[in-house]
């Protein structure tokens, strides 16, 4: 796996800072994979594994949004600073910086595919293709199935989960080991966690300004900005090659994704079904073909149409 990035950097955005890496060559040869990390507020470090689609002859770009990882930190801004158009206008930043808007592919994972969905409604020329990974479509949806999925939990876990909540404790070392029974359940089932998932965990604990702003204190208990927004409107407006993935016990549930499905005239759907939130790190031997077959067939279909 090409592991080592070619170039890595930043590009100013504003005021800011956007922190970047880029595997392969951005100069010559297939569209650039731009890859759009979890959260919001998490790294690209769980993603780093997308590195392989360069030996498949795929630059990769990877990034952390502002506020996480290699961006700038801002931990003093307020919730009305961390908004959807605050992303979209970075991403936007990102691509023209890096002189690949006029030819590119999103891969959005989490809510970096609501926010590449998001991205790809306005139809922007450049955009050859999107694959949105293990995203719900609406977070109230989203927020419906979490409760599904929470009820299914042991009666103690529960318990324990709803106690802290009440009291404003979920920062307690009980309230993370019952937290820990859903998300190795529903986040990633690979245990020990793998050292790129378990990064960009740590990431999150050492600087949550975002994700509490916008999600709340964890998948399951989301009571940020977003915990209304929804991009199912946009969803018919997309008109490049789409593919859908997503976990057969993954916490954005089958009634999540179903919308993408449903309003993306040129998506097709493939789940795994040993993985939840995290294929890419859970079944990588099934994922990574899945995935090279997509972007093949995006490359015949532009080739046959520049003949």
């Amino acid at each position: 796996m090409s592991s080592t990035p070619s170039v890595k950097g930043t590009v100013p955005f504003g005021d800011y800072e956007t922190w970047y890496r880029v595997t392969g060559d951005l100069r010559r040869g297939l569209p650039p994979v731009v890859v759009l990390h979890g959260g919001p507020g998490s790294t690209h470090d769980y993603l780093l594994s997308m590195t392989a689609l360069a030996d498949a002859g795929w630059p990769v770009v990877h990034y952390d949004q502002l506020g996480n990882g290699g961006s700038t930190r801002l931990p003093d801004k307020g919730t009305d600073f961390w908004t959807v158009e605050l992303f979209r206008d970075e991403l936007d930043n990102l691509l023209r910086h890096l002189e690949i808007r006029n030819d590119y592919i999103l891969f959005g994972q989490s809510w970096g595919g609501m926010l590449a969905a998001s991205h790809a409604g306005d139809r922007p020329a450049g955009l050859r293709g999107l694959v949105i990974a293990n995203s719900p479509a609406s977070m109230p949806l989203w927020l419906q199935e979490m409760k599904v999925l929470r009820e299914r939990l042991p009666a103690d876990v529960q318990a324990t989960l709803v106690r802290h909540e009440a009291a404003g404790t979920t920062d307690t070392a009980e309230y993370f080991a019952a937290m820990r029974v859903f998300y190795d359940r529903h986040v990633c089932r690979v245990l020990p966690w793998p050292r790129d998932y378990l990064a960009t965990f740590m990431e999150i604990n050492d600087d949550p300004t975002v994700y509490h702003a916008m999600n709340g204190p964890n998948e399951f208990h989301v009571i940020g900005t977003l915990k209304d927004w929804s991009v199912e409107d946009v969803l018919p407006r997309i008109g490049v090659p789409t593919l859908l993935l997503s976990g057969r016990h993954d916490e954005a549930t089958p009634a999540t994704v179903q919308p993408y499905f449903d309003g993306i005239a040129t998506a097709r759907w493939e789940i795994f079904e040993n993985s939840s939130h995290m294929p890419h790190l859970e079944e990588p031997e099934r994922f990574f073909p899945v995935l090279i077959e997509f972007l093949r067939e995006i490359q015949s279909a532009e080739n046959k149409q520049t003949r």
